[in-house]
């Protein structure tokens, strides 16, 4: 099944969401790790490379997978009316979260006034220095919005188990499997 029903997720859907979970948590631990890096190291310039790469083409991901959510039926929420309104909230919050972050990085990249080259493919180009200490302060910002997604995103699976362990219901089993789920309010 490609497309969303009101009871379960597409493939599409289920690929973009564990797609964009697995870059996410990668470019964190990347992030986190290339961030102690000193001149010395081999991985110095190749680390901060990859990471703005894959952050670029992660944006692209995201894009289309907003694209596809908005053209698709949405699988009914299950939960009570706060639970509900709190999966909306929290869904807002990490694109909002992951926008923002592209947003910082490509500032914190291009402060320089040079692009950002994409695993060699291409390069996006630069605006350039838009405000004084752009790079230092776009990177504060970068990294405690990391650490606000990464603890959102958490808080998001510690929901889907909530959902499936202690609620049991097919919260969390919609969004593994491509098989119809009995209807469950």
């Amino acid at each position: 099944m490609l497309r969303n029903s009101s009871q379960q997720y597409g493939w599409l859907s289920i690929l973009f969401h564990w797609f964009s979970a697995v870059i996410v948590i990668g470019m964190f631990a990347l992030g986190w790790w290339m961030v102690d890096l000193n001149y010395y190291s081999p991985w110095y310039t190749d680390a901060p490379h990859y990471h703005k790469s894959v952050g670029i083409l992660l944006i692209a991901l995201i894009t289309a997978r907003i694209a596809w959510k908005v053209s698709q039926t949405s699988p009914e929420a299950i939960g009570n009316k706060w639970e509900k309104k709190g999966a909306r909230v929290a869904h807002v919050l990490l694109y909002l979260l992951i926008f923002t972050m592209f947003f910082s990085g490509y500032l914190i990249s291009t402060a320089d006034d040079r692009g950002i080259e994409v695993f060699n493919w291409f390069t996006l180009g630069s605006i350039g220095r838009l405000f004084e200490d752009q790079a230092d302060i776009a990177g504060l910002v970068h990294e405690y919005l990391a650490y606000t997604l990464i603890g959102l995103a958490s808080l998001h699976a510690l929901a889907a188990f909530k959902h499936h362990f202690i609620n049991n219901d097919t919260t969390l089993v919609r969004m593994l499997t491509f098989k119809q789920q009995k209807e469950q309010k």
